[in-house]
């Protein structure tokens, strides 16, 4: 008489208690993993604060618009357009190596505030920050913007950095402002096409967790 094997309810019990905790074991590890990104996507905002008014402080200019920083600092490009009116001309996102939003980078890491390269060369792409996702950082002056989410934002300038998924926004916004991604001084915005600046988004309801936003601060 052959005798039929198989599983007990034990020990489909047992594998199914197993399988529980590994898939919560991994659930809660990308749970941490999530949650250190969006740490470290937040502080890069608050750094370049960091940076700005170090560098305000030691040499009571504004970097990248520093009419003397080939002064204060050896090698560094000094500012032309506008240099010292107070404003840190051209786009954060800016693909020209002499605009002052651009030279911000090259006189805060001569002044040993940022980490990275500090010869400016034509690769733009290549010598600007780039936050946890690969997207660019960037700086500029608020004032006369055109390419920043409306209503204008508050404050003297713009933090902006690309790439930044749409939970991840949300929890920055959260984090850093009001939980609102279209208001306050943590907007989301997504960039539509080449030669269109931006899409606002259209509040908590217009955000994606699967695109990707630009996210700016103001200060």
């Amino acid at each position: 008489m052959n005798k039929s094997s198989g599983f007990t309810l034990i020990e489909l019990a047992i594998v199914l208690v197993i399988i529980g905790l590994l898939l919560g074991g991994v659930l809660k590890g990308q749970e941490l993993i999530n949650s250190a990104k969006v740490k470290n996507l937040a502080a890069d905002f608050k750094n370049v604060q960091v940076y700005l008014y170090g560098y305000q402080d030691k040499f009571r200019a504004l970097p990248g618009d520093d009419a003397a920083a080939d002064v204060h600092l050896a090698g560094a490009t000094k500012a032309t357009t506008g240099a010292g009116n107070g404003i840190i001309n051209g786009n954060w996102d800016a693909s020209d190596a002499g605009a002052e939003s651009i030279l911000f980078w090259q006189h805060v890491r001569l002044a040993g505030f940022a980490p990275g390269i500090t010869i400016v060369g034509a690769d733009v792409a290549a010598f600007v920050p780039r936050n946890a996702e690969g997207g660019r950082i960037g700086i500029q002056s608020i004032a006369g913007a055109t390419n920043l989410p409306t209503p204008a934002m508050s404050g003297s300038y713009a933090v902006c950095s690309a790439n930044i998924s749409g939970k991840f926004a949300r929890q920055i916004d959260v984090a850093l402002d009001d939980g609102e991604t279209s208001t306050g001084s943590v907007r989301a915005y997504m960039v539509a096409s080449e030669g269109v600046a931006w899409v606002a988004s259209a509040g908590e309801s217009g955000i994606s967790n699967a695109a990707a936003y630009n996210v700016c601060m103001s200060f």
